[in-house]
């Protein structure tokens, strides 16, 4: 049961304090309350009814911060997450939650900060410069940075829940903005084949090419080993990648965890046998001397930076400047002209599901809706559908 006393405060104005026994039978309270109402309904909700429901949750547990929490959220992250994504979320919770929510303690976060905040990031901050000139003290981000930023915060927050540290998440549906889908540009054959001609190197050439005709992504590609070609099957099999995180390599799974043996077609089998040849199995298929690990980097995006070799491969080739994961979307769009059918282009590139196939390529897959409606059309007059239909709309009425 809850008391309700009446105290001055050092300044001396009139205050409410709740006192009360917690579940585990020691005593607590809560002051600060400005009318014995206000005292008396937050007991109600907070005490007598918690504890009668088996919800209580003890006020002092709140009161630990953000801060306080992130390490063992961030631990738990690292455990299941990629290096390179694990490395995203460092990033984010150092640049953009930790100076606005380290030092807040859970129960103190409000669904209404947590909203403005968001909308800070997302469209910037602007500050008057020595001209006296509006300028950006920090430029708008785009939706992955906001969407990264609350994922962390609410996260931290969903654990402060299961701990019985807060009754609710009050982050969990503010407004977030959407992530924009940017339209993919597809290489024709004759491109793909003229930027590999326009690189410097064999190696880089097949490099390339492989990337464009199999749908790798390039961890997985520079991570291949001798061992992974299988000439007598026409297979590759991806068992590893290795990811780039802050200049260092790391050896790891594919991206979603699921090693696959993919096909390469008729076309790479004497190019990939060039690069095989004099080499152990255990032998990179793409190594780079100059690099310390050995592997070959990922260059930078050529839309952004013109010195690499892919960018100068480019600008060579007079091709559009993709990046080289967009040699990726070109495979998919060559396999779907082939003829695959979603499955075949889902396990080739790792998906993992067919829906997110369908859902990344959606607009390779539009031109079957109309060779669809060539078909029905087909079907219908062959059963005789047409004769079945009334001569004059008015007749069905």
């Amino acid at each position: 049961m809850a008391t309700i006393v009446k105290y001055q405060t050092s300044n001396g104005e009139t205050r409410y304090m709740v006192r009360y026994r917690k579940p585990d039978g020691s005593q607590t309270k809560q002051r600060g309350f400005k009318r014995k109402i206000d005292a008396t309904n937050w007991a109600a909700e907070h005490v007598t009814t918690a504890k009668a429901k088996g919800i209580y949750i003890d006020p002092q547990a709140g009161k630990i911060t953000v801060g306080e929490l992130a390490d063992a959220w961030l631990a738990k992250k690292k455990l299941g997450t990629k290096p390179s994504y694990y490395d995203d979320l460092e990033d984010s919770w150092n640049k953009w939650v930790k100076p606005e929510w380290g030092s807040i303690p859970v129960a103190a976060v409000t669904r209404e900060k947590a909203q403005q905040w968001a909308a800070k990031i997302s469209q910037g901050t602007k500050g008057v410069g020595e001209n006296g000139h509006e300028i950006w003290v920090e430029k708008p981000k785009s939706a992955s940075v906001v969407l990264r930023a609350h994922g962390i915060l609410a996260g931290i927050l969903d654990d402060a829940k299961a701990d019985r540290r807060i009754p609710d998440n009050p982050v969990r549906g503010i407004e977030l903005p959407r992530k924009a889908r940017s339209k993919h540009t597809y290489l024709t054959v004759e491109q793909l084949y003229a930027l590999a001609a326009a690189c410097t190197t064999l190696q880089r050439s097949i490099l390339v090419l492989t990337l464009g005709l199999t749908g790798l992504r390039w961890g997985e590609c520079v991570g291949l080993t001798v061992a992974d070609i299988d000439f007598t099957a026409h297979r590759i099999d991806v068992n590893k990648s290795a990811t780039q995180v802050r200049r260092r390599m790391i050896i790891g799974t594919p991206k979603t965890w699921e090693m696959r043996r993919i096909m390469y077609p008729d076309a790479l089998e004497p190019l990939l046998r060039q690069l095989c040849e004099g080499k152990r199995p255990e032998n990179l298929l793409f190594p780079d001397p100059t690099t310390k690990d050995g592997y070959t980097h990922q260059p930078h995006s050529p839309k952004s930076d013109d010195r690499s070799w892919y960018a100068k491969a480019c600008i060579r080739a007079e091709v559009p400047r993709l990046t080289v994961h967009d040699l990726r979307h070109t495979a998919a769009s060559l396999m779907v002209k082939s003829g695959a059918n979603v499955k075949a282009v889902q396990h080739q590139l790792g998906h993992k599901s067919a829906a997110m196939t369908l859902d990344v390529y959606a607009d390779l897959f539009a031109d079957d809706l109309d060779e669809l409606s060539e078909r029905m059309g087909e079907l219908l007059l062959r059963e005789g559908v047409p004769k079945m239909c009334p001569n004059d709309v008015s007749e069905a009425a």
